[in-house]
């Protein structure tokens, strides 16, 4: 049974493939909020780690969104340069322990700083839709929260809210600041 996740928590980020293969682990999570039905969790140059053993340090603190029942999560990354959003189309999380885990699906949404968003790897969902036979029914879901994601970014509703990452990012500091002092 899994222990009850709350506010302060550090948890990890395991991500996979549809045929069960782990892809990607992030090693830090700090929960910043947790409701029925999704996750809020930050993390600060986090640590990640790819299926083949490289590893390497993001660049910049993130804001994370995971849904209980949307097939997406979103990342907020608070670049030098402006706020920008990597969105991995990805089944539902799950808690196991204090894993984060979820399956990703290929595609992914970016948008930038100034509000353009573009779809990406296509091809790299082409290529493993092929070879690990996503069923019929996976696709169509797929595509269908590609473009819930769209219509929420277009707007500016959900994880793209104007404020929300800087809301998100004060209650992150706060809880560090906090850590830091006891």
């Amino acid at each position: 049974m899994n222990k009850q996740i709350k506010v302060g928590d550090k948890l990890q980020i395991h991500c996979y493939k549809h045929n069960g293969k782990l892809h990607q682990v992030c090693d830090e999570a700090i929960v910043l909020d947790v409701g029925t039905d999704y996750i809020i969790v930050a993390n600060n140059r986090a640590k990640l780690t790819e299926a083949d053993g490289r590893s390497y340090h993001a660049k910049e603190p993130a804001i994370l969104f995971f849904y209980k029942k949307r097939w997406y999560n979103v990342i907020g990354q608070l670049k030098e340069y402006g706020l920008f959003y990597y969105c991995n189309i990805a089944t539902p999380y799950i808690i196991d322990g204090d894993i984060i885990k979820y399956i990703d699906y290929d595609l992914d949404l970016r948008v930038f700083p100034d509000g353009g968003f573009k779809v990406l790897d296509y091809n790299e969902y082409n290529y493993h839709r092929k070879l690990m036979n996503y069923p019929s029914d996976i696709e169509l879901i797929i595509k269908n929260e590609l473009s819930n994601l769209i219509e929420l970014k277009r707007k500016n509703a959900g994880p793209f809210e104007v404020g929300l990452i800087s809301k998100y990012y004060k209650i992150y500091k706060d809880l560090e600041k906090n850590n830091l002092n006891n």
